[in-house]
């Protein structure tokens, strides 16, 4: 009995986008503990306790399923981020809170991230919207920045531009257990804001 209890358990019918989620937190799984390569359909359905045909039914291809898998990290990031901006009282107070939230990411998904990206056939399908999205960001901190420090359109893009590579390398030495994420934070916050206030200053003087 305990036996049939045990199937019965793992054939529970679960709604479609519950199912769904079930088999990317498995793929998540997978990859953290063992490596992209061990994802396959099979081992997935195995470890989910279903068909391998119902794997197929939420993902046509393993490709899919990856791609599937890391649009759902990216958007999280994308929506915690929005939640946040739209939170921030300052442009000082934009930027600490993005950023603490991109190297929390970094540090707790960072390696899932990596992972999938490094895939070349999840890279090239999500060449596109990763483009797409990272314009959005740069055209809002853009507009933000030019609220703040009234630069001219192309000083400012070229600006945005420059202080992102301070955040991703923040991002890194986090990763890498160099810096922890309120040091990090602090230091981005402050690259960021003063460089791009000597910059304004720069420009009236």
């Amino acid at each position: 009995m305990s036996g049939l209890a045990a199937v019965q358990r793992k054939r529970t019918r679960l709604a479609p986008e519950v199912r769904r989620e079930q088999i990317l937190d498995e793929a998540a799984h997978l990859i953290l503990s063992e490596g992209l390569y061990a994802v396959s359909m099979e081992r997935l359905a195995r470890d989910v306790g279903i068909s391998k045909g119902l794997v197929y039914n939420y993902f046509p291809t393993r490709d899919a399923l990856l791609t599937a898998l890391l649009n759902r990290e990216q958007a999280e990031l994308r929506d915690r981020g929005m939640a946040s901006a739209l939170q921030a009282e300052s442009f000082a107070d934009l930027i600490r809170q993005t950023t603490r939230l991109y190297l929390e990411q970094t540090r707790d998904r960072g390696a899932l991230i990596a992972a999938l990206m490094s895939d070349p056939s999840v890279a090239a399908l999500m060449e596109g919207e990763n483009r797409a999205d990272r314009e959005r960001t740069v055209r809002y901190f853009v507009r933000a920045t030019r609220r703040e420090y009234d630069l001219p359109l192309p000083m400012a893009i070229a600006a945005v531009e420059m202080v992102s590579a301070i955040t991703d390398r923040a991002g890194r030495l986090v990763a890498e257990g160099q810096l922890d994420i309120d040091a990090a934070t602090d230091m981005c916050v402050g690259l960021i804001t003063g460089g791009l206030a000597g910059l304004g200053r720069s420009l009236k003087a």
